[in-house]
């Protein structure tokens, strides 16, 4: 154990036995991560809470009484952020978190366990927030191989499949914000989405770690016509 250069204590972990440098790495960065302890502290389930809570600090997207799609939302942390700031657990808006896992309870949000690219996962959300969404937010990544072209293929599909969904949910004028990677969002999906949306802008919280190639696209004034 020694201090960083902000005079920090750092924690080292000692490899041995079946643990791998990369497990010792993860183990090192979390022990480390003043998001992380903070999360602890604050009661959010992870330290992915704060990256949206900057965001909304700076674009103002949640509002009270808004309903809010939490797209791949385990373990929760985006879905507390939302649920307090649009007053769902005092009725004042809705917040409905789908994933393929399970998630333990939220005050102000209803869960679904259903995978989003199902045929009927759209209509299955709208019957849950009793009409079309004003925000479809996505800190989902796809499982990663190593090889950088597969990952990078893999991170955009999910991402055009994530806009895909949210452009059959969204209330004219609404917002999509979704997690991209490396040079961001690609030049199709990113066409796509300036069609779709009035301004399209990638963004990088502080609480992305900043050795990460982690961004957001913020997708803002969706421009399509209400749907029956």
């Amino acid at each position: 154990m020694g201090k960083d250069s902000t005079g920090r204590l750092h924690i080292t972990v000692k490899t041995g036995g079946k643990r791998k440098l990369s497990s010792k790495l993860w183990l090192e960065r979390q022990l480390n991560d003043p998001y992380v302890a903070r999360a602890k502290r604050e009661g959010f389930r992870s330290r992915a809470a704060f990256k949206l809570t900057e965001i909304d600090d700076k674009y103002h997207l949640l509002k009270p009484g808004m309903a809010v799609v939490d797209l791949g939302a385990a373990p929760g942390g985006w879905s507390q952020v939302a649920a307090k700031r649009v007053g769902s657990a005092e009725g004042r808006g809705k917040v409905v978190a789908i994933d393929v896992l399970e998630m333990p309870e939220i005050a102000g949000v209803s869960f679904a366990q259903l995978d989003f690219m199902a045929d009927d996962a759209p209509e299955k959300l709208m019957a849950m927030l009793g009409g079309r969404a004003d925000v479809v937010m996505s800190d989902m990544a796809a499982n990663t191989t190593g090889h950088r072209k597969t990952d990078q293929l893999r991170i955009v599909g999910l991402v055009e499949t994530a806009a895909a969904f949210a452009c059959d949910v969204l209330k004219p004028g609404g917002t999509f914000l979704a997690k991209v990677f490396q040079s961001g969002a690609d030049a199709e999906l990113l066409a796509q989405l300036k069609r779709d949306f009035a301004v399209v802008r990638h963004v990088k919280p502080g609480a992305s770690r900043q050795d990460s190639s982690e961004r957001y696209v913020l997708a803002t004034g969706f421009r399509g016509a209400a749907r029956p």
